[in-house]
């Protein structure tokens, strides 16, 4: 038995794609996997088939055109086809998070494309398709001209490439947003957007953050693996990490809006603390408030944290209200931008 791939149009009507599959069954065609592409022109009916060794292209072509298919291709198929579609385009998928630099290879195999071209950007080069050429925009800038013989793309196979792209374009906006911070003490660190990703890392930052600490952060103890989660990806607002050269999680920095009104919380670890990491972090999440319409800021500290107040002060803080063993600082937002 070989693998085939097969595609044709049928008409979009009840019983049509039954008769092309007893077509192909009448010739011992087993169907291992198929994909429906509904375009203007009718069903594209994209097949993964195992054939008897005898069978070649013609006689393919054949049976597709008895069970009523039309502009049919027919081709070997790769082993690695029997992995279904939304298997393959997820494992394509994670291939790129790892190796950001390979759109052009990954959207390669998920179309089975036999080129793929870069072009500078031109008001011509509109995202879309037409027989067997495809046009994407690169994340990086330009655009992606993807191209094969045939068959013609389909509807879905672009969905699915401009699904990727966006893929492509989270990871490049990631990485945009990625700094590397030189503190004053000559140590370097890294300043990124936090995800979901970093669940373990963050709960191990706050297994290595004293009692003292924590108690100062989270008064009212310390948080779980749900509002860590929370923590991480706000509903509305952004945290930051600052991550050490081996990779941990060495302070944590939050912004919650709501609306035009913000709050701010930061979290160092004890080895970090009075290296103006806090500060930093702070600053930029200010900025950040400033650039999104966020007009009033809030911090709230134990009043007997004096070093959370100093870094507050240095923020660029404002009134100070004081409820007990709790103050609430309010800070000015900041319009200027905070690069590098």
């Amino acid at each position: 038995m070989a693998l085939w791939r097969v595609r044709a149009t049928v008409d979009d009507r009840p019983g049509y794609l039954s008769v092309l599959t007893a077509s192909l069954a009448l010739r011992s065609v087993n169907i291992l996997a198929v994909q429906v592409h509904t375009t203007e022109e009718g069903a594209v009916d994209d097949f993964l088939v195992d054939a008897p060794d005898q069978l070649t292209e013609a006689d393919l072509l054949a049976a597709v055109a008895k069970g009523r298919g039309r502009d049919a291709f027919v081709t070997r198929a790769d082993p690695q086809r029997l992995a279904d579609q939304p298997t393959r385009a997820l494992a394509l998928a994670g291939r790129l998070v790892h190796e950001p630099d390979s759109l052009g290879e990954t959207l390669a195999a998920l179309l089975d494309a036999t080129e793929v071209r870069w072009r500078p950007g031109s008001p011509d080069d509109r995202p879309g398709f037409h027989g067997g050429r495809m046009t994407l925009a690169d994340p990086s800038g330009g655009s992606l001209e993807v191209l094969r013989a045939l068959p013609a793309f389909t509807p879905a196979e672009f969905a699915r490439a401009q699904a990727l792209v966006e893929v492509a374009a989270t990871i490049h906006r990631r990485q945009r947003e990625q700094v590397a911070l030189l503190l004053p003490d000559g140590a370097e660190v890294v300043l990124r957007p936090a995800g979901p990703d970093d669940l373990a890392a963050v709960a191990e930052f706050h297994d290595e953050c004293s009692p003292v600490t924590l108690r100062q952060r989270f008064p009212g103890g310390v948080p779980g693996e749900a509002r860590l989660r929370r923590l991480l990806e706000p509903a509305a607002g952004r945290t930051l990490l600052a991550v050490a050269p081996g990779g941990a999680v060495v302070a944590m920095a939050g912004l919650v809006t709501e609306g035009d009104l913000g709050e701010l919380h930061v979290l160092v670890t004890d080895e970090w603390q009075r290296r103006g990491l806090g500060t930093a972090l702070l600053r930029r999440l200010r900025a950040h408030a400033a650039r999104t319409g966020v007009v009033a800021l809030v911090a709230h500290t134990g009043a007997g944290n004096a070093a959370m107040l100093r870094t507050l002060r240095r923020v660029g803080s404002g009134p100070i209200e004081r409820d007990g063993a709790m103050v609430t600082v309010t800070l000015r937002t900041a319009p200027q931008r905070v690069t590098g």
